[in-house]
Parts: C-alpha cells; structure tokens; sequence
C-alpha cells in the first residue's frame, strides 16, 4: 500500500508543552508506556524505567535486558547520578583472550561480554526515588513483549541490516539464540511477539531483579557462557552493585551543564565546551561556527582516550582535565587549519536514550545500551536476553590507560546529560549513537545556549560528526558554502545523505512557569507523550 521508508517531502516537528508529565524517547510505544505509569500515579523515574524496559523490547536493535546503564535525576532538591555499567568478569584477562588466538577483542560473541547493569538500574532507581512497585512499572513492557507489537520503520530498517549482516559474521552454535530470537527479521508494521522476553522481565520484576544476578536467569546466563567459552559467570553477576555518583560539570553561557563522571564519555563533552566557552559565536550557520566546534571535539577526544577508563586507572581526575587553565592551554591549538588531534598534559589536581519529567519537580536523563546495534549476538536461548559487547572497547596492550582487567570498566560511550542554572533544573538532553554522543551534546548545548534555539529545533540542525584524523561527515543539510570552506581549512569532508550515524536525542525544559517543553528527534521514530 506505501513504503514507511519513504518521505520526499519535508516535515516539521514543533515543541511539546505539557503540565504534568512528559516522557521523550525515539519510539512512541516506549513514550507511551512511560506515559501509563505518569497516569498510573507513577513519578517520572518510574515513567523512564517503564519506557526504559519497553524499549528494551520495541527496540532491539539498540538495547536489550543485557544492556549497560547511566542516569542522572534530579530529585529532592539535588541531581544525583547513577553509574550501572558492568565490570569485565574476573576470568576475562589479557593472556586469556590473548590464548584463545585474539590480537584484539571481538565484537561479537562471548568474550566481550561484560556484568549486564540495566536490570539493576532499573530495581535501583525504582526502589530509591520510585513511587510504584517495579512489577507495576514493568507491566507495559512484559505486555508489549508478550502480546505483540508492530515494529517501527527504523527499527525495521536496522533489524534487517543486522540480519544480513549476521547471517555471514556470526557463526557457531553460541549464535543460535540470537537467530532463533531475532533471525527473521521484520517489515514495518509487522507484528512480533517475544514471549521469553516477557517472562524474563516478569522475573526480573518480581524479585526487583535478584532473579538476574543471583537466581534462575543468573545461572542461565552462566551455563550458556562456560558452553561457549566466555568469561562471565554467576559470581561476577551476584557481585554487581550499581554505583551512586557525583555528577560533573561545566559552566557554559550562564548555565552548567552536567554529565557523569568516567568511565563515561561525557567529560569528553564538557572538555569541548570548556574550550568552546572561550570564542563567541554570533551564527549557528558559519564556516567558523563549525570549525571551532570540530576542533574542540577532537581535543575532547584526544584527551578522552589517552586518560580516560575506569576512574581507579586513570592518572588524572576529572577535575584536572577540566581545569580553566588547561581549557586556555587547549583552545590556544585552534587555528584557520583542520589540526591532527593529540591528547595534553593536563595539570594535575547503539543505544536508547529517554527524558521525562513530573509535576512535581522530578527529572531524569536514562539511558542504556547494547553498545554496537545487538551488541554480542548473544542471545541466551530461552531467556530473550540479548548481551552488550561492551568489552570491545577494551585493550589488550597492558600499558593502556584501557587495558582489560578483571573487574575493570571500560571506557564507556553512553552519557545522559542535564543542564541547571543558577543551582536550579533546567532539564535533561541526551543524543545516542556511540561516539557521536557527546559531538551530539556540544551541538544541541551550543544550539540551545549560543543561538537561543528552542528545544525541537536545537534537535532538527544539521549535526556534523568527527570520525578520525581530519575526517568529518556533516549531513547534506550543512550548507554547501561551509562544507567547501571546511575543505579549504584542510578538514576531509564527506555529505551524507542519510541521518544514519548523526545520534537521535530528547531534550525536556522546564520553564519559570513549570510548564514542560519538549522535543525529540526526526531522525528515528521519536515522540514525547504528555498530559
């Protein structure tokens, strides 16, 4: 009848205003699973682990119960943040990999697996800032996974790329369970039910997610891995304790602007902007507009993966890489000319994203990941459990700020983000997509704070993406005008025509009147649902 993949006309999204509660996510039937808990009675971290579950099951190709998870919330007065990303198991070394004939770590497959935190955040979250009990919260997910539902374009779209591309990439008996979980891989609108998916979240429910760490599904997780050599095992799982953190900062143009500490990447965000603070910027659409912003994001980066890790292995704290003095230091590199990036000497002292907010003042910035698309490929048979490969970003050099260690966390690409003023929330933003997150955070921040951009259009700009060396993909929005004086400077400049690999982000505001605005991202099947 019509082709969901077709839209040769373009549409315009316009700002969200709501009272009482909004949820922001990229898929509507996540938005509106966080929305029944809002009219529930729920408050918005009920709402976002509601919409957090969901997605786990309306779109899998991003995230799954084996995801890894961050949060920052700002309840009772104060943020808080949560760090829920799972340590390498404590078999997996470097001379283990290294003799089962890797030269690097895998993508795929047991090896980088790493301790699953979600299930936790979410038992976590709702069992400390929650009203309702997390059988209630989980309730729209377990149905969605039970009863069906119809798949979404992107998801569609992404679905079917990872099963071509698996059909010749995963091989092994370890496989089968993605294949017999997600090896048909569905049109738009086709409907898809995932019934050990919805006992599995029914489990984790009733035991606020023991059950996951310490009971049945533990001990299925564990017997899957020792069958295919992996590393992970149940004690690594009844270990995990998610970690309550002191979110970070900077201040940007009258605001500071927040995300969590390492081993996340978002002080790779707050490093740019840090730079950024320094130049005046009088137009979004101006050749040296982008230029300053590509070259502070490439410093960010270059510092980000000399120094940062696991906080216990990195020699400097973020304190240090933060520092004005050193921001100075940096910002004097940036010239009329592309750079080659290269980390300093600071002084010394696939993923879903989702917002949401109350009428009482709470917010939350969630988000969760299976890190590239499935993640392993591993599926536990039987369970609908579909593991990161979050260990990919391990090093097998010992010397590496990012070595694997036994119990170590890696370097970490999900950050949520949120933005006070005057020790007030203002609210949370947050662009998914690998290392394009926190080049997504200083594009939307800049858009919002530099050009007075509300909400949905700080998401619908044109977005840039560095990728490596003098290497920028910019989406063919950018006008032609900047992208060829950016060659001029000596960048490498690629148009894209898709959105593909420029992020998908939610922002939610809250006004002086406490009135909640919202936008959400054209680039995916973004809603917000509000009342």
């Amino acid at each position: 009848m019509f082709d969901a993949w077709s839209y040769p006309y373009a549409s315009r999204r316009t700002v969200v205003y709501a009272r009482r509660g909004m949820v922001a996510t990229g898929h509507p039937l996540a938005a509106q699973a966080g929305l029944e808990i809002l009219l529930r009675g729920g408050n918005a971290i009920d709402a976002a682990i509601a919409t957090a579950a969901a997605l786990t099951v309306v779109e899998p190709t991003s995230n799954g119960i084996g995801s890894d998870a961050f949060a920052i919330l700002w309840s009772g007065g104060r943020l808080h943040g949560l760090n829920s990303s799972g340590p390498a198991p404590q078999a997996a070394t470097i001379d283990a990999v290294r003799g089962a004939g890797y030269e690097e770590m895998p993508a795929q497959g047991w090896t980088p697996v790493t301790v699953p935190g979600a299930p936790a955040a979410w038992a976590e979250l709702v069992g400390r800032f929650g009203r309702l009990p997390l059988t209630d919260v989980l309730a729209p997910a377990i149905r969605l996974a039970g009863e069906g539902h119809p798949v979404a374009p992107t998801v569609a779209l992404g679905w079917q790329r990872a099963a071509a591309r698996y059909a010749t990439a995963l091989k092994g008996d370890q496989f089968r369970g993605w294949f017999d979980t997600f090896g048909q891989a569905p049109n738009p609108g086709d409907l898809v039910r995932l019934p050990h998916h919805a006992a599995t979240l029914q489990a984790i429910a009733e035991s606020k997610a023991r059950a996951f760490y310490e009971g049945a599904l533990a001990e299925r997780i564990d017997a899957d891995s020792q069958t295919h050599g992996g590393y992970l095992r149940h004690a690594d799982l009844a270990a995990f304790k998610p970690e309550w953190v002191e979110p970070i900062h900077v201040p940007y143009r009258g605001y500071d602007v927040w995300e969590i500490p390492p081993n996340g990447q978002g002080i790779v965000a707050l490093m740019a902007l840090n730079i950024l603070s320094g130049f005046e910027f009088s137009e979004r659409e101006a050749w040296r507009t982008y230029h300053r912003q590509i070259e502070a994001i490439k410093l960010g980066f270059a510092d980000g993966r000399q120094y940062v890790s696991d906080p216990r292995a990195m020699a400097f704290k973020p304190a240090d890489l933060l520092s004005p003095v050193y921001a100075e230091e940096r910002r004097r590199l940036i010239t009329d000319t592309a750079l080659q990036p290269a980390p300093g000497k600071p002084p010394s002292g696939g993923t879903v994203y989702l917002c949401a907010a109350d009428g009482d003042g709470n917010m939350i910035s969630y988000i969760q990941s299976n890190y590239q698309g499935f993640g392993s490929g591993i599926v536990v048979r039987g369970t609908g459990i579909s593991l990161q490969n979050r260990g990919h970003t391990f090093s097998l050099d010992k010397g590496h700020v990012n070595a694997l260690e036994p119990g170590k966390r890696t370097y970490h690409t999900i950050i949520p983000g949120f933005l006070t003023k005057d020790g007030e929330p203002v609210g949370p933003f947050g662009v998914m997509g690998g290392y394009m997150q926190p080049q997504g955070h200083v594009q939307v921040i800049s858009n919002m704070l530099d050009f007075h951009m509300n909400p949905q259009a700080a998401l619908d700009a044109p977005r840039w993406q560095w990728t490596s060396g003098k290497h920028v993909s910019v989406e063919r929005s950018v006008p032609a005008d900047i992208a060829e004086r950016l060659t001029r400077m000596g960048h490498q400049i690629d148009l894209s025509n898709t959105g593909d690999g420029f992020g998908r982000g939610e922002i939610i505001v809250r006004l002086p009147t406490g009135v909640l605005a919202g936008g959400t991202e054209p680039r995916t099947d973004g809603q917000i649902a509000a009342f």
